[in-house]
């Protein structure tokens, strides 16, 4: 089953689309998918709404695909987290997972408009797998299963502006907060429909190029490894997103003259099982 919200921005309503593609409306049970939802068994309980049958049938004729998720208490980024990107970027890579913050209003639905910065001229793509948190998560142990930690799993499009991360001084995070910079879904997958989250397949084009086209196999640091290692130096809550990193093919690790986005660019991107986003790229 997969999660949806759909509707206008900030009317979003909750659904659930079964395995034969039908979509049902989850009002009855829960006003939103959130960290409550998620914390308080609401995965579960909309399993067995499905197989008693009880969960009205819905038409999404004309209804805008929202993220997956209400927004997260925070969103943690994972830099450099896959052997292939260090490289195309010149770095070396991390001998622990390199953090970083993104700000939580960035969320939007996997097919709105991404808006490109004034005065940006190194807008960038990065497909990544995201993983959602069900359950609080801090100082989690050596003997601590970290994937039970975890609710379900989207795609994100990390979208990034390299002059404002790399060259304005200071933290990555100015790169990485500008508004509509985190597409995310178009559904959430529940983490025991993904057993194993170190073998899905990521692929990304521009315009219809391919730029991406990776595996979770070459990350550096895996799902249970990161969300282990985030729990040492944040709390992790339900609904709380981690972005785990990206493949090579981004603009940045491209010969000169590098092809950053403008407006008008068509950005298509997929990881396997979870779904396929489109944005057009819009002028803030």
């Amino acid at each position: 089953m997969q999660l949806m919200r759909l509707g206008p921005p900030g009317a979003e309503r909750p659904v659930v689309r079964d395995g034969e593609g039908a979509l049902h409306d989850l009002g009855g049970l829960t006003a939103d998918i959130g960290g409550a939802f998620l914390a308080n068994g609401g995965v579960a309980m909309v399993r067995a709404a499905l197989e008693a049958g009880v969960l009205p049938r819905l038409s999404d004729e004309g209804l805008r695909i929202g993220p997956p998720i209400a927004r997260p208490g925070k969103i943690v980024c994972v830099g450099l987290n896959y052997r292939d990107h260090a490289a195309e970027t010149g770095a070396e890579i991390p001998a622990e997972p390199v953090l970083f913050l993104k700000a939580p209003d960035t969320i939007v639905g996997a097919y709105d408009e991404v808006l490109v910065p004034r005065g940006s001229t190194k807008t960038d793509w990065e497909v990544e797998l995201g993983v959602v948190i069900g359950k609080t998560a801090r100082y989690l142990a050596d003997g601590d299963d970290p994937l039970s930690y975890v609710a379900g799993y989207a795609v994100s499009h990390d979208v990034s502006e390299r002059e404002f991360q790399l060259e304005r001084g200071g933290t990555w995070d100015k790169g990485k907060s500008c508004e509509s910079f985190n597409p995310l879904g178009p559904w959430l997958v529940p983490a025991d429909e993904v057993p194993f989250p170190q073998n899905l397949g990521l692929r990304l084009s521009v315009n219809g190029v391919e730029r991406q086209n990776g595996s979770t196999a070459d990350m550096v640091f895996g799902v249970a490894e990161i969300v282990r290692y985030v729990s040492q130096f944040m709390v992790l809550h339900p609904g709380d997103l981690i972005n785990t990193g990206t493949p090579a093919g981004v603009a940045l690790g491209q010969p000169e003259p590098k092809p950053f986005l403008r407006a008008g660019d068509v950005v298509e991107l997929e990881v396997d099982g979870l779904g396929r986003q489109r944005q057009t790229l819009g002028q803030a």
